[in-house]
């Protein structure tokens, strides 16, 4: 049975092999243009640094060098039910460098488009066993997000060999820029 998640809550992740499954919907507006959230991670060291360019997994770059990571693609409406992307995880393949693995979804030309997390509603992200199916924890979104057009869902981490997620929810309005300035 699954775990449902607050904003600051840890859990342990007891399967080598997960998949991320993100998953929105978009509230009626007037904004003209369709939503293209998009779903990235970074894979970062000890100093929560990329360990490589190649490290960071987004719609143009969909798997980690050591194939450990790999992306499902780009969703580019949210139309449907379950989840909208996935990223499948394979921690028996992941390059000892990564000690962390930080989620953050992000909505495309957002500044463009007038969007942003306030018009996003029902937003979640699940991990579950890529093995039997069974999910292993979930976090839903509820803040409302005004002016935000980037959430970092949660971060994945290694603490004296076990893998844990800690569910984030923490918002700014700088985009997917911001993170990769962060992250390199």
């Amino acid at each position: 049975m699954a775990i449902n998640l607050q904003k600051g809550q840890r859990e342990n992740i007891n399967a080598p092999k997960f998949t991320i499954g993100l998953g929105w919907d978009i509230n009626n507006t007037s904004t003209g243009g369709a939503f293209d959230l998009d779903a990235s991670l970074f894979l970062l060291d000890d100093n929560k640094k990329l360990v490589s360019d190649n490290h960071f997994i987004f719609y143009n770059n969909l798997e980690s060098p050591d194939k450990a990571v790999i992306h499902s693609g780009d969703n580019l409406t949210g139309d449907g039910e379950g989840d909208d992307e996935q990223i499948k995880i394979d921690l028996t393949k992941i390059d000892a460098a990564v000690k962390e693995i930080t989620v953050v979804v992000t909505i495309h030309d957002a500044d463009t488009r007038r969007q942003n997390f306030g018009q996003v509603r029902n937003s979640f992200i699940r991990i579950f066993n890529t093995d039997t199916n069974e999910e292993i924890l979930k976090y839903e979104l509820d803040e409302d997000f005004s002016i935000e057009t980037a959430v970092e869902f949660g971060r994945i981490y290694n603490r004296n060999g076990e893998w844990k997620f800690e569910a984030v929810g923490s918002g700014q309005r700088d985009g997917l820029e911001k993170f990769v300035s962060m992250y390199q």
